[in-house]
């Protein structure tokens, strides 16, 4: 995920602190400037989390767990509000925005139910010793979370580091500040004092907060910023937990019907106009239904530029990068079936664009693009389009559309990524979670493992004493 709100620099001092002023994405009127946390901010906020870490620690598990449901509940009520900021400041309709929230209601209620049943396990040994795991948190957590799904993701990390004793301190996007800050007044009421905590600021304030010594470092967002923040986690000592940026590739076979597989691509490819983690973001398809399958997908790209569903990207600055993959595709021979120009008017809008001709020399086919871009390679056998999808320095998640059990099964070993999905782009069950690979991340970010990312084991082992040795008569 590109420009986040934790693109560290090498040096934070550097950072502008005169505060992050937000327009609206799709007028481009300014909304308002809200402040940065200055350093001795960053720093107090470290010190508060840490001087709360032993109560919240030592309290009993499923009182956590009745604290997050409050929390819970507080977001429902909020949703209205929160969802008004999101489409606000991001530009995401509020529909979307409402349906991320409940998102993050359901995870939060999730983690309520999971954290008190988190458990260790118990080891075989001598048969009169016990020998078993605990579970303990780490400490004090600190969060950095990305603006494209900006409730649901936060309160996943959120949840699963409180309901397992943390205490945290978070940073939103600076994209959408207002939003973070309101998010952190409704569920800090549902905890004791210091234990949640929020901050507000842009690439200097993510980095002082990974460079405070917070015991573990969670972050979702750009591969740039995740590499700064695992050095920053090696020169600490902090646990590192990172969603970072995919190039996810979709592969199409020639057995499938090509209009469902342009369905599939065009959901993939612009659904939040494109600014979704696991977006599909290159498309390989066998020869045999190329014409068919690119026509399909012009034409769904069309649908979405005509009736206007297409929303705008997050900023003009994204927007420009977007253009910037594109326009590279287009000089090295790309041919744009839809799309591909910058409109007129205010605002960041993007056109759902469909790309042919490309390789593998462009960068909508080798980086992260995240706008509604849909670049296609044709391929002349399945083996071709694997070779091609396993290609790249990423390693988050691809899709294989597909009614030949062996290819499946071929792609699902050899693809280098933490999710493979078969024969639907989005989906999967509730708790699903995986480890990204390559520059995508390291460590679970969802289900019950999280759970595991936030607590370190301790290994007890309890043996019988020897009998006490008789004691001889005193006189």
């Amino acid at each position: 995920m590109p420009t986040t709100a934790t693109e560290i620099p090498t040096d934070a001092e550097a950072a502008d602190r005169s505060g992050i002023t937000i327009r609206n994405p799709r007028s481009g009127e300014v909304l308002w400037t809200v402040a940065e946390a200055q350093p001795d901010a960053v720093t107090r906020a470290v010190e508060v989390a840490r001087s709360a870490a032993a109560d919240w620690a030592s309290t009993a598990p499923a009182e956590r767990g009745a604290a997050l449901r409050n929390a819970a509940r507080a977001l429902d009520v909020a949703a209205g509000e929160l969802a008004g900021l999101n489409a606000s400041e991001t530009g995401r309709p509020v529909e979307e925005s409402l349906a991320g929230i409940a998102a993050g209601v359901s995870t939060l209620e999730q983690y309520a139910e999971l954290g008190p049943v988190h458990r260790g396990l118990s080891l075989r040994g001598n048969q009169l010793a016990s020998d078993y795991t605990v579970a303990e948190p780490r400490g004090v957590a600190a969060l950095l979370t990305p603006w494209n799904d900006p409730v649901a993701v936060a309160c996943g990390l959120i949840g699963a580091a409180l309901v397992t004793g943390n205490t945290v301190v978070h940073k939103p996007s600076e994209r959408c500040p207002r939003l973070g800050e309101a998010l952190g007044e409704v569920l800090s009421a549902a905890f004791p004092a210091g234990v949640f905590q929020t901050v507000t600021g842009g690439a200097g304030v993510g980095a002082l907060l990974a460079q405070s010594g917070a015991d573990v470092i969670a972050h979702v967002g750009s591969s740039a910023a995740g590499a700064n923040i695992a050095r920053a986690g090696a020169m600490t000592g902090a646990h590192v937990i990172r969603e970072n940026g995919g190039n996810d590739p979709l592969l199409v076979d020639r057995d499938v019907d090509p209009v469902w597989a342009a369905e599939q691509a065009a959901m993939g490819a612009f659904s939040n106009s494109g600014q979704i983690c696991v977006a599909v973001e290159r498309i390989y398809v066998h020869e045999a239904i190329a014409a068919e399958f690119c026509a399909a997908l012009e034409a769904e790209a069309a649908l979405r530029n005509g009736d206007g569903t297409v929303a705008p990207l997050v900023d003009e600055r994204m927007r420009d990068a977007v253009h910037a993959h594109v326009t590279d595709a287009l000089e090295k021979g790309a041919h744009a079936l839809e799309g591909g120009l910058l409109p007129d008017g205010p605002g960041a809008f993007y056109p759902a664009t469909v790309l042919t001709g490309c390789t593998d020399s462009m960068e909508v086919m080798t980086e992260e693009t995240f706008g509604p871009v849909a670049p296609v390679q044709v391929v002349k056998t399945f083996d071709d389009g694997l070779r091609l999808a396993c290609s790249g320095k990423y390693g988050l998640a691809a899709t294989v559309l597909s009614g030949n059990i062996a290819h499946i099964q071929q792609a699902v070993a050899a693809l280098p990524v933490g999710t493979v999905k078969i024969n639907e782009v989005f989906g999967g069950a509730p708790g699903g979670a995986a480890q990204p690979r390559g520059i995508s991340g390291a460590g679970f970010g969802y289900g019950p493992e999280l759970l595991d990312e936030f607590s370190r084991v301790k290994v007890v082992h309890i043996a019988a004493p020897p009998e006490a040795a008789p004691q001889k008569d005193r006189p």
